[in-house]
């Protein structure tokens, strides 16, 4: 119990530091809070100030997610308490107690959980995110699908039916996160991206 309350806490405190706007105010960049889409996550970012910097934001969401599970598993954490640890990662990223409980959508930092889960897993998932994006050339529906789809490979790589509750608890929080999204993407309205990851004017 002690061991999962120790998880628990890293994850939600690591995710809880916002990259996006540690890396806008370390090279001051526009706030991502308040300009473009104001979802301080790596897709606005490239949105506001280009690939170099979002990317930075990306591999650093994803590191938030990957080193507490990565940790966790060293201290010899069961499949549950990992599964738990990616949840609170992803949670602490939107819903971060450093910046007013107003984050991100939590895909990259899922992902970096995945990834210490099982590598496994997080490359059958950024396949997904990646198959999906290529041929829709939607961000957001790639998002919803691979992390929708995480729990179900879980089930298949990892083999342990206690990852798969907390994955399908993340999976439902990022859906939630999503939901103008799916409205726009019902309406036909939402942004596209190219092939070079720059997202259209419109």
């Amino acid at each position: 119990m002690l061991l999962f309350l120790f998880a628990v806490l890293v994850a939600y405190c690591l995710g809880s530091v916002c990259s996006a706007v540690l890396v806008s105010r370390v090279f001051s960049l526009p706030d991502p809070k308040t300009h473009g889409s104001k979802n301080p996550g790596a897709t606005n970012v490239l949105r506001i100030a280009g690939q170099p910097y979002a990317l930075l934001v990306l591999l650093a969401d994803i590191l938030k997610g990957l080193i507490p599970v990565l940790l966790v598993s060293w201290l010899g954490a069961g499949p549950a308490t990992l599964g738990f640890t990616c949840l609170a990662a992803v949670l602490g990223h939107i819903f971060p107690v450093f910046f007013g409980f107003k984050g991100g959508k939590g895909v990259a930092t899922a992902i970096g959980g995945f990834l210490g889960l099982q590598f496994s897993l997080g490359a059958m998932v950024i396949v997904t995110w990646l198959a999906v994006a290529y041929f829709s050339r939607y961000s957001s529906l790639a998002s919803i699908v691979a992390v929708v789809f995480a729990p179900f490979y879980a089930v298949l790589v990892v083999k342990n039916l206690y990852t798969f509750v907390p994955l399908l608890l993340l999976a439902g929080i990022v859906l939630y996160k999503h939901k103008d999204n799916i409205i726009r993407l019902m309406d036909g309205n939402e942004s596209k991206m190219d092939l070079k990851w720059k997202v259209d004017s419109k």
